[in-house]
Parts: structure tokens; sequence; C-alpha cells
């Protein structure tokens, strides 16, 4: 029997040694030497490094939706919705214009096409809605096309576009100094001399028939609070050649389209405007009514019995007299009606119009309202249904 352990093991008695293997020295390779590369020292800018963008001209300039400038070429910025600008930070505008029918699928030029024929998408958006689509029906029965609420092809090339979709808008020192905060109770309202927009960006939104919002979306460069005189703005092109023709012979109020329509003497239709109509169904007339005052502008007068929570309700105070303005409760213009109390007026909310909002009144918005005063008369019958 053998036990080994470690390096030898024993037999007979007598523990037997076991040399241990030399270890046999490693190779060792010289290590050849290089001289070092000469430096060159030139005045070449260094190379562009991870993800720095070289800078191009200013005329391959582009920037987002949101504002941020990118550079990249023609393809590429149509492929994903950029606009170009131009030296001076302004989207170019088209000026050498040529009439053609609207595009199939651009819901903006269908909405400027529509509000200059006098049909009201409501405030332009560029996104089709209820309103675009009830002011495209309106459109086709005034053309005698078959009436689906839809772009057809027919419907296109009645909808002829004379002029640029968007316009250049150049604030004025006027602009700038219309702006006024509104008070907040009906005492402060009364007190003031005027109740005008409450800022520059409200002003030109309304007056060019838009959202604020979008007026914001196409100018992303514009810094709204801090805009001086001189300053161009895009804006949809809402005075274009197109007019309403006609005086308006009968009014025609739809409760449930919340429309307004216009015809004149011949039954012809002229014009169609989105309105708002009373919350409580007691409160909205119905039948045959007439016009029997206008007013341009319109002062309001405040009666606290009908908003028993005010601050002057609960203080018992009387009636005030709100001052004229495009934030008045019955904003630029006031049609009376023959039923004491109710009227067809304007609204200092034009983005609320179209609902059940109103305590009895129809209500437009306020660029709707002062094309309604082109249209209509004293006298003028009014049709509710």
């Amino acid at each position: 029997m053998a036990i080994t352990a470690g390096l030898g093991w024993w037999q007979g008695g007598k523990r037997q040694q076991v040399a241990a293997p030399k270890e046999r020295p490693l190779a060792v390779k010289p290590v050849e030497k290089k001289p070092a590369p000469a430096v060159t020292v030139t005045n070449k800018p260094a190379p562009v490094i991870g993800n720095r963008v070289p800078v191009q001209p200013t005329t391959n300039q582009w920037v987002s939706q949101r504002g941020v400038r990118v550079y990249t070429n023609a393809t590429d910025a149509a492929r994903i919705g950029l606009t170009r600008i131009d030296e001076t930070g302004l989207p170019n505008l088209t000026v050498n214009f040529t009439p053609r029918p609207v595009a199939a699928g651009r819901d903006l030029e269908i909405q400027v096409a529509l509000d200059r024929r006098g049909f009201s998408p409501g405030s332009i958006d560029g996104m089709s809605g209820p309103q675009t689509v009830a002011a495209i029906a309106a459109f086709q029965q005034q053309q005698r096309l078959p009436i689906s609420g839809r772009i057809d092809a027919r419907t296109r090339r009645a909808l002829t576009l004379r002029a640029p979709v968007f316009a250049q808008y150049t604030v004025s020192t006027n602009d700038l100094a219309r702006p006024l905060p509104l008070g907040k109770t009906w005492t402060a309202k009364s007190r003031q001399p005027i109740l005008d927009y409450e800022t520059l960006l409200e002003l030109v939104a309304e007056k060019h028939h838009c959202s604020p919002r979008y007026l914001q979306k196409i100018n992303p460069l514009v810094h709204w609070p801090g805009v001086r005189a001189g300053t161009a703005v895009k804006v949809p092109n809402t005075a274009g050649a197109d007019t309403m023709a006609g005086v308006g012979a009968l009014i025609h109020i739809q409760l449930r389209a919340k429309t307004l329509r216009v015809y004149d003497s011949s039954t012809n239709l002229v014009a169609q405007f989105p309105c708002s109509i009373a919350t409580r169904v007691e409160n909205r007339p119905v039948g045959r009514l007439a016009i029997t005052a206008v007013a341009h502008p319109a002062n309001y007068t405040f009666n606290p019995a009908r908003f028993p929570n005010t601050p002057e309700a609960l203080a018992g105070s009387g009636s005030l007299n709100i001052p004229p303005g495009p934030n008045n409760p019955i904003g630029t213009a006031w049609f009376s009606l023959n039923q004491p109390g109710y009227g067809i007026h304007g609204s200092p909310d034009p983005e609320k119009i179209g609902r059940t909002t109103s305590l009895g009144c129809f209500r437009l918005a306020n660029w709707n309202a002062e094309r309604l005063l082109k249209l209509v008369r004293v006298g003028t019958s009014v049709l509710v249904e």
C-alpha cells in the first residue's frame, strides 16, 4: 500500500523523495522602439466631433412648430413638416398667387376659403371640426351641390382661393396702446372707459378670425408680451378678395345645429355663422321674431337680479352701465329682438361660440356679429326653430 503526500510517497517504511520539476524561464521579446511622429501646426479648424452640426447658410434655416431652428434641406423639411424662415425670422409668404381650388385635406385652406365667403368655420385653428363641417354643408347648399359636409372634387372647384392663405400683419403703435386689464367685478368694469382687448395676442387673433393658440403656433419665434411696433407676424388671410353679397331679408336660427343663417329676399343663402344658445330650454325663444334696434358699439346694462351670486347682488346695489368694447359681455354689436330682454350679439369669448352657454340670447363671435351688421337692418325677420 502506498500513500502519496506532497512530492513523495512511503514505500518499505521509508519516505522516497521526488525532485520538483525545474521552471523554464519565459522568453521575452524585446520591444521595438519607433520614433514619435512629427507634429505639424496648421490654422485649419478642428474636425466635427460627436453630435456637433455644422452651421448652414441662413437660406437653409427651417423652424419646427415649437420654435426650434433646424438646419436641413427642402426635401427633409417638407417630409417632417417644418416651416422655412428668411433672414428676418418670419416664415416666407406667397406674394405672387394664382387662383386655384382649395387643396384636399388642407383644413386651414378650407377654413380660410369658407370664412371669406361668409360661411364661418368658427375660430380658425387649422383643424376641421363640427363647425367646419356645418360651414361646408351650407356652402354646398348655396352652390347647389350635393350636401355632404365633406370636401369632394366639385366642392373644391367651387371653393376657389383667390388670394394667399396667409398674410403679413405689421403691429402698430396703436395696437400696442390698446390692451387694458379687465376688471374682475361688475363694479370695476363699470368704472373702465372701455372694455378693450387684454393682450396684443387677443387683438391680432380676433382681427384675423383665429384662435390665439393657433396664432402662436404659426409664429413660433414671436414673444408676444415683448412685441414692438413694426413687428411683422403671420396671420390667416381672412381679408381676401371674396366678399358676401346681398342684403339679408331673413335670419334663420337653428337651435339644434347652433347656427345662424342669413337669406336674401330671393331665399338665397348668403351667410352662416356658429352661434351659442341658452343653457336652459325654457329660456330659448322660438318662432317668428324681428330686429327692432341695432347698436354698434354697444353698452351693457348689468342687472344684479340676473346674477344673484355676484358681490353687487349680495350687496343690494342697483344696475350698472358697462362700457362698450370687445370684452363687453355682449361684444361689439347688439341686435334687439321684439321679445323683451332677448337679442343677437357678439361675445368676448369666441372660442366658446357654438355651445349652450347663454342666458337666452344668441351669441356670435365679434367678427361675425360685425358681418351681420352689413347684412341686416331694423325690421329684418328672424325665425328661430
